[in-house]
């Protein structure tokens, strides 16, 4: 089984935190850009087309993480994360639930409220951010707070941008609570993608995410703030990706994104956040 479990390469400049490497130390890049990695690979085995047998290769992985904190992991990048891990004192979960998540919608899992999404957002976004933090140095109840609101904030802009993109895989992330309340179904949004109907569903997913935003925003001001840098970037930009969205009524049917002048100009928003804050 092994063998079918495949290496990534190391790429500094596929993360989105790629701007903020640079006031970080060496290691903290490194260990950043390998698990970011891992994290992307993650994905792709979930979503990329083409790929043989998803479920068993993210099985593979998470027998392949197992490993690693045994000092017996048998690719390139479970090596290096296995030196990251005991470094900086990551946990095994914030690899194994991640895969868990990606697991989730590989079965084609659907979320029957606010509590079931919660889980999946935590499982692909916050224990990302805990990891991160980890890298990062910062630990404790605000870490994992900062971690809850922000990843909570960035996934929901997410599934609120890639509702259309979702449905053609045959995804559904919006809670069918939800979708009820507003006279929607599940199969009118696989049917259908975005609708007028769709729209204050959408609408109320924005204001959930805002208030993340917001609650984010509060404890990264009480961190050290150098340390926030990444995190402030990864909260601007997607903060800006939510408004343009927002500023189109949540009507288009295309993935709404920022422009590369868009993301440099939520990325400087971050830093001088970061210097005067």
């Amino acid at each position: 089984m092994e063998k079918n479990i495949p290496n990534a390469n190391v790429s500094y400049k596929k993360s989105s935190f790629g701007p903020a490497f640079f006031f970080l130390s060496k290691r903290q890049r490194t260990a950043l850009a390998a698990y970011y990695e891992f994290c992307r690979l993650m994905d792709d085995l979930a979503d990329e087309p083409g790929v043989q047998d998803r479920q068993g290769q993210l099985l593979s992985w998470r027998e392949e993480v197992e490993r690693m904190y045994h000092q017996t992991a048998q690719t390139d990048l479970g090596k290096q994360l296995s030196q990251v891990a005991a470094e900086f004192s990551i946990p095994p979960d914030r690899f194994t639930l991640l895969i868990e998540g990606m697991l989730y919608d590989v079965s084609g899992k659907t979320y029957q409220n606010m509590t079931d999404l919660a889980e999946y957002i935590y499982r692909v976004a916050v224990v990302v951010g805990l990891a991160t933090l980890d890298i990062l140095g910062v630990k404790g109840p605000q870490a994992e707070q900062l971690a809850k609101n922000l990843g909570s904030a960035v996934q929901l802009t997410n599934i609120i941008r890639d509702v259309a993109a979702d449905a053609q895989l045959g995804r559904v992330y919006l809670p069918t609570e939800l979708l009820t309340r507003y006279q929607v179904t599940r199969e009118g949004v696989l049917a259908q993608g975005i609708t007028p109907k769709l729209q204050p569903v959408l609408a109320y997913l924005d204001k959930l995410a805002c208030e993340y935003y917001v609650q984010a925003g509060t404890i990264m001001r009480q961190l050290p703030r150098f340390k926030m840098l990444p995190c402030r970037m990864m909260g601007c930009v997607y903060a800006k990706n939510l408004a343009k969205i927002r500023e189109t009524g949540f009507s288009s049917k295309t993935p709404v994104k920022l422009t590369k002048t868009e993301k440099l100009v939520g990325a400087l928003h971050a830093f001088f956040q970061t210097l005067f804050a």
